[in-house]
């Protein structure tokens, strides 16, 4: 009896430096996500339905956002278009064809003009005069076909550059290309004074405007326009999808930059984050139109204004956030 006792007496004390020290810590690790959630990231919508996420300073921190005014720029009124980067091989081809034919015409016509000289002299007879005629008249059909072929598949505008094959060289080593933009069918537009193009790479460089397309795009039906970079700096290749924003006349458009890295792509759109004024903590999502591209951004003109902070370092990581609070809900 007196050894159950003592067992019995020491299993108690053992409980009670051992199990009952180890209830509270626990309880505080059952404790501890409470707390993390409470302090963690918030996703609710305000009054008009905008996404607004809500950090506490500590995860603001440790996130690294930064946020800025977007500086305010003027733009020229824009129509949107979608083209290419023209391939300058056929117009090359063209174009040998156009100065072999040429010169061809010239020799023709200076052994026409000889034998003109020799049988008046009574040293050339009339069938070799006939021959040296129908060979100058053959020359000078084949120049004028080639010219008239280069105007229609080129247009006017490339078929009358004052340094032809200046101009060629140019295009065939890519320092300066050739752009076609199509509108869509119904959008009118009668001569753009330039353009801004935007390329996959994301680069936006500005194009000078040469000419109506002399032919209709069978997809887009619209009327079509010949654009050329004069400095490829964006090493534009043939084939390259671009699209075209044509310069119109028309009061210019106030708007603000919005740096690349400070838009989100969702829902089919592009999204910027403002930070609310209540001291930074939280950041609505807000939509903007990606209508005017430039090498430093997108100018907005609508949604953004210049008295906006705007975060321009970790938009990405408050869509992320974003989407995770959805996914639990």
């Amino acid at each position: 009896m007196f050894v159950l006792v003592v067992v019995a007496a020491g299993g108690l004390l053992w409980f009670k430096q051992h199990g009952a020290g180890a209830s509270p810590s626990a309880g505080a690790a059952e404790a501890k996500p409470a707390g993390e959630e409470a302090a963690g990231p918030r996703v609710t919508r305000d009054a008009k339905g905008n996404v607004v996420i809500t950090l506490s300073h500590e995860t603001l921190g440790s996130m690294g956002i930064q946020v800025t005014n977007p500086a305010t720029m003027r733009i020229s009124p824009e129509v949107k278009g979608y083209g290419r980067v023209l391939d300058p091989g056929p117009l090359a081809a063209l174009v040998t064809e156009l100065a072999s034919a040429q010169a061809a015409r010239v020799a023709s016509s200076n052994e026409l003009a000889r034998l003109r000289t020799l049988e008046g002299q009574g040293n050339a007879s009339a069938r070799a005069l006939q021959a040296a005629e129908a060979a100058a008249l053959r020359d000078q059909l084949a120049v004028q076909s080639a010219n008239d072929r280069l105007a229609l598949s080129w247009g006017k505008a490339v078929a009358d550059q004052k340094d032809l094959p200046g101009f060629i060289q140019s295009l065939t080593s890519l320092e300066t290309v050739l752009v076609r933009i199509d509108l869509p069918i119904g959008q009118d537009l009668k001569l753009p004074a330039g353009a801004r193009l935007l390329a996959p790479s994301g680069q936006a460089p500005e194009a000078e405007f040469l000419g109506l397309a002399p032919t209709v795009d069978p997809q887009m039906q619209g009327r079509g326009f010949l654009l050329r970079i004069k400095s490829n700096a964006s090493r534009l290749s043939p084939g390259e999808a671009v699209v075209g924003y044509l310069k119109v006349p028309g009061e210019p458009l106030e708007g603000v930059v919005i740096p690349r890295e400070a838009v989100v792509r969702t829902e089919g759109a592009g999204w910027v984050y403002v930070s609310d004024n209540d001291g930074g903590k939280s950041f609505i999502r807000t939509q903007v139109a990606l209508d005017h591209p430039t090498e430093a951004g997108w100018v907005v003109t609508k949604g953004v204004a210049a008295r906006d902070r705007v975060v321009v370092n970790g938009a990405q990581q408050l869509l992320s956030i974003e989407l995770k609070g959805a996914a639990r809900e």
